[in-house]
């Protein structure tokens, strides 16, 4: 047996302990925190997580098997450590024996077997099924605080599946009872440094402190309970007014700050900002090329050139965004930085394009028609996944490819219902989406072959998919990146089938008294409160 690169053993996070690095919870006064989010959840079930803006609710409640550590390497939390077998087909995890779920149920083996299992399940969650756990074969209880993983292959996805929420540890208990799994909510209980209160829908979250917390990740500023004693997420979807909440003291904390507010906020004294590039892939148009007008490259390639990403970016986020040139986000280590440059706004090029393509007749409106018909594009965004601006961003770039060179971007907010359908009978020709994943292999998986669960883009590509099952087939950082890189040039320059926009980040704005507030080193997203305290 070898042991897994990136392991921390717990003697050491205890002797870091004992020299004095992180420091004991100061938690006899109570104290409460209200922190004011954009996206409302539309589920608290951690292995059903689909939002990247509400991860830091799913880990307040519930905890991984493994944590990661600030250079991205993978460290203890509920197992404290992990062997892994020459073949890469054997994980034996050796798991703490002190911790207990919210419904005093213990945790053990036995309990990640059947967490493990849950997955198993017909339509619990076929997209984590077919991707993170694609290979997973069963678990074997050794005792109670070992255990054995088997897969039918190696998989270089695996450990990044028990650091992520999809592995936050739900009690058997709750699994079993739920009212609705699906959703989650107070009934279904993890082992978290807060216990879920209530939630009301449309308005906010609730949390209590967990006094019996004790088993913090490798790397947490202090150990024992948290330092607050109640944690109040308020929904709020309008920019405005989240920063109004803020500077009027109705809450102490906000994320997703707007450009427009950036610099006052910056500029006072009273308030603090942090701010930190997303992981996994970036918000991007994909294109549908399974009918017209996208079937044609000629045409995917004219929109690229029609849109002039530098100039929307600029009009919509003032220079705050960070521009994507591949799908794969900047902050990943598969990113292949020679794509920048290699494409960009030329109104000259997307006509010439679109001539050629036959789209050469204009219509009273200014828009370009073939065979009588318009030159139509259609996206359908779901109202629970806007976030930054996408709106606004999306208007326009809808009218800067009408003046640029006459195509009829059609834009919807709709509900997820609606979205969902429209996806399903095929009825659209743009499909926008950025992945929030710790590694952005999991998301080209799912959205690249030609089975891949959230292929909206229809194309399928033999050779592009043997790359991806390499990739995932291996552990070597270096082989995996010569391999994603092949990928990204497939789908970015050579067929055309993506235009990259931004690189998603975070936001965080704060009362100067709000201390413990940071972002979690794999996701690059805001982490849960347990290290956040109201102090000087």
């Amino acid at each position: 047996m070898k042991r897994t690169k990136g392991i921390v053993p717990l003697v050491l996070v205890v002797a870091l302990t004992a020299c004095g690095s992180p420091q004991p919870a100061q938690h006899a006064q109570a104290t409460s925190l209200t922190w004011a989010i954009e996206t409302q959840p539309i589920t608290l079930n951690p292995q059903q997580w689909a939002q990247n803006k509400v991860r830091l609710l799913v880990f307040n409640q519930f905890d991984a098997l493994l944590s990661r550590g600030a250079d991205g390497s993978f460290q203890p939390w509920l197992a404290k450590s992990w062997t892994v077998s020459d073949d890469e087909l054997t994980y034996t995890l050796e798991l703490r024996d002190d911790v207990t779920f919210h419904d005093g149920t213990r945790f053990d083996a036995a309990a990640v077997k059947a967490n493990l299992d849950q997955f198993r399940k017909p339509g619990y969650n076929p997209t984590v099924a077919s991707i993170q756990l694609r290979a997973f074969d069963k678990a074997e209880v050794l005792s109670p605080t070992s255990l054995r993983i088997t897969l039918t292959e190696p998989d270089g996805l695996f450990l990044d599946f028990l650091a992520s929420p999809y592995s936050g540890q739900i009690s058997p208990k709750s699994l079993r009872s739920a009212k609705d799994l699906k959703f989650g909510g107070p009934d279904l209980v993890g082992t978290g440094p807060f216990i879920l209160d209530a939630y009301v829908q449309g308005q906010e979250i609730r949390y209590r402190r967990n006094p019996a917390y004790t088993w913090p990740p490798a790397g947490a500023a202090h150990q024992g309970p948290a330092h607050l004693s109640q944690l109040t997420y308020r929904f709020l979807p309008e920019a405005a007014v989240r920063v109004g909440a803020l500077t009027s003291g109705q809450v102490q904390v906000i994320e997703g700050v707007p450009a427009t507010e950036t610099a006052l906020i910056k500029s006072d004294p009273n308030l603090s900002h942090q701010s930190a590039l997303n992981s996994g892939t970036s918000f991007t148009y994909y294109f549908n090329t399974s009918h017209a007008p996208f079937d044609d490259q000629r045409v995917r390639e004219a929109f690229r050139a029609a849109t002039d990403v530098d100039a929307v970016l600029k009009a919509v986020y003032q220079g705050t965004a960070t521009r994507a040139w591949s799908l794969v986000g900047k902050a990943s280590p598969f990113y292949d930085a020679t794509l920048e440059g290699t494409y960009g706004a030329d109104p000259a090029k997307a006509n010439a394009l679109l001539d050629e393509a036959g789209w050469k007749q204009r219509d009273a409106e200014g828009f370009r028609t073939k065979d009588g018909k318009r030159l139509t594009v259609r996206t359908l965004a779901s109202a629970a996944f806007i976030r930054d601006r996408r709106d606004v961003l999306a208007q326009a770039i809808q009218a800067q490819v009408k003046q640029s060179a006459g195509i009829d971007f059609q834009v919807k907010i709709v509900d997820q219902g609606t979205a969902q359908k429209a996806l399903d009978d095929n009825e659209y020709e743009l499909f926008e989406n950025s992945r929030g994943d710790s590694d952005a292999g999991a998301a080209l998986n799912l959205l690249l072959p030609g089975k891949g669960a959230i292929n909206r883009t229809h194309y399928s590509d033999p050779q592009l998919e043997k790359w991806l099952a390499a990739a995932t087939a291996t552990s070597d950082q270096a082989e995996r990146k010569e391999l994603y890189t092949k990928v990204q040039r497939a789908v970015v320059t050579d067929k055309a089938i993506v235009l990259p926009i931004y690189v998603p980040a975070d936001q965080i704005a704060a009362q100067r008294s709000v201390q413990g507030l940071g972002f979690d080193p794999g996701s690059g997203t805001p982490r849960n409160a347990y290290d956040v305290r109201i102090g000087t």
